[in-house]
């Protein structure tokens, strides 16, 4: 039976993956691929379209397939905690040093279906949203892109409308309208990127980059959502990291009360 196109992209993708094509390496021609795997050239076109949508390989003119170049991975360090400097607080060493590349938007809007439950919204309800594109000063590229959310009710007539919300940013104005201390939680998940957003990141069009996407929510210490933020980075840029301690159910049996094995 003739090989499909999945088989060869399989294959390929192996082969790919165990590095016997590098980076910046050229794939056999089409012809070279119909004769190996006896098959079509239509079968062949379909694996290596397969292989460009996931971002493995580009087409580059008179030269061929190539296998794509990656970014190095970046790793986001999600400790569990909250920092502060002079500026206010913030949840990630490594995005600390990013600043705003351009002016951010504000708006009035409509909820986005997915987070509406998050916020205790009912669909269409109207929200604030400030929009960001962060990314390093030094060089000007884009890194993550942040949209926080506030209710209307909430917003409307306060200094989380105002184009610059003052020291601390919207966090403490929040604090200080009493519904302090603050609280947060977050998720992670991941989504392709809209065209708006790829671009935005310049992300390659050419290939399917998705996003990674860290949802974090804002409550007050009654429970009330007062803020939601999403942020959209690279997935081929950056991953998420973070430590692993031990369960009390996962001690071993000659631990002292930290977790640590006792000397012996």
């Amino acid at each position: 039976m003739p090989a499909s196109y999945r088989d060869i992209a399989a294959d390929l993708r192996q082969q790919i993956s165990e590095g016997r094509y590098m980076p910046g390496d050229k794939l056999p021609m089409l012809t070279e691929l119909q004769t190996q795997y006896g098959a079509g050239y239509q079968t062949v076109r379909s694996a290596i379209a397969l292989l460009e949508q996931e971002g493995l390989v580009i087409a580059v003119r008179r030269r061929g397939t190539i296998v794509r170049e990656r970014p190095e991975k970046r790793r986001i360090t999600r400790s569990r905690q909250v920092f502060r400097d002079e500026k206010g607080y913030f949840f990630d060493p490594t995005a600390q040093p990013w600043v705003p590349l351009e002016t951010p938007t504000r708006r009035w809007g409509v909820v986005p279906v997915d987070l509406a439950p998050l916020m205790g919204l009912a669909t269409g309800a109207e929200v604030f949203i400030r929009d960001r594109v962060m990314g390093d000063p030094e060089t000007g590229k884009p890194k993550q892109l942040a949209t926080s959310y506030l209710s209307a009710e909430l917003a409307r007539g306060t200094p989380l409308a105002e184009a610059d919300t003052g020291p601390g940013g919207i966090y403490d104005r929040l604090e200080e309208m009493g519904h302090r201390p603050l609280r947060w939680s977050e998720s992670v998940s991941a989504r392709m990127p809209s065209p708006e957003e790829a671009e935005a990141l310049n992300l390659p069009a050419d290939v399917g980059v998705p996003l990674l996407r860290v949802v974090r929510v804002t409550t007050s210490p009654t429970g009330e959502v007062v803020e939601l933020n999403d942020t959209r980075m690279s997935a081929e840029e950056f991953e998420i990291g973070y430590s692993i301690r031990r369960h009390a159910s996962a001690r071993l049996p000659d631990a002292d009360e930290d977790g640590d094995e006792e000397d012996h």
